[in-house]
């Protein structure tokens, strides 16, 4: 009885959440199987597997897929190094240390599309953007960011937000540095970036693979920044696999297609957590 009460108490919550989260996978699934058209909706013959082959024989799967990879390391790579040299940088007691750390960290709770208008108008804009701006100011011409580099400008607004995350946990890590360690290297003659490389850096690993492994998986479905400031283009240049899948549903109506590189995208967020949870469980050993 007292192993059954917890768990009958806790029933509900279990089943609403795994309705939640399985039956709109058991739609995608089945609508992946179906030639489905918002067009024709009454229309649902079987198609096998030709949804799932149109999808990848799609002129814009590899773009996609590479602008995916491109986007996903990149702004990992950004927010590792950028978030512990900020780590470091506010991590000893200054004057306004509280208040740097909560602007530092602000960014992290704008929603993404406030943060691709803000880029896009206030930052980006050739015209009279801040950017544009500081051009002029040296005697440049100003750079029509989301035209001529779309991808990159993605990657900044995206890294510009995840940065404060990376720098809350690599803060928090810092906190539990032993400082005796710390003060009898530098003691001993260590210096600052030996001190750094064999004592700060080591300590950072766990904390670095967690920031690794949760921005993986919400970066592979970034969309509202490619949305609302490139619309995927000029062309293809700034497509991933969201963008992708949102135009083949709602753009082109196909249902179908859609829901098949939904799966596809599924499998490689699986594929992609399974290789980190390793990775990450080697390191916590």
């Amino acid at each position: 009885m007292n192993r059954f009460l917890p768990r009958a108490l806790m029933a509900p919550a279990v089943v609403t959440l795994l309705l939640w989260s399985i039956v709109p996978l058991l739609m995608t699934l089945y609508f992946s199987f179906v030639s489905y058209n918002l067009m024709q909706p009454g229309e649902r013959p079987f198609a096998g597997l030709e949804n799932f082959h149109y999808f990848v024989t799609d002129p814009d799967f590899w773009p996609a897929v590479g602008n995916t990879l491109v986007l996903i390391g990149s702004v990992i790579l950004i927010t590792l190094i950028g978030g512990v040299l900020l780590a470091l940088l506010v991590n000893d007691p200054f004057p306004g240390q509280g208040i740097v750390r909560v602007l530092l960290i602000s960014p992290f709770f704008v929603m993404p599309a406030v943060n691709a208008l803000l880029w896009k108008h206030m930052m980006m804009n050739p015209i009279y953007g801040v950017l544009a701006n500081l051009w002029k100011f040296f005697g440049a011409e100003p750079v029509d960011w989301l035209t001529d580099l779309p991808l990159f400008s993605v990657i900044v607004m995206v890294a510009w937000q995840w940065l404060p995350f990376a720098c809350l946990i690599f803060i928090t890590s810092l906190q539990s540095l032993d400082r005796e360690q710390m003060e009898a290297a530098r003691m001993d003659g260590a210096s600052a970036f030996q001190r750094f490389f064999y004592l700060t850096l080591p300590h950072l690993g766990r904390a670095m693979a967690v920031v690794i492994m949760i921005e993986m998986i919400f970066l592979l479905s970034v969309f509202a920044e490619i949305a609302i400031t490139t619309s995927g283009g000029p062309g293809n240049a700034s497509t991933n696999l969201t963008y992708m899948i949102f135009k083949q549903s709602l753009l082109n109506f196909d249902v179908g297609v859609a829901s098949a590189g939904a799966l596809f995208a599924v499998v490689l967020a699986n594929i992609v957590a399974a290789f980190l949870i390793r990775i990450i469980g080697k390191n916590l050993d």
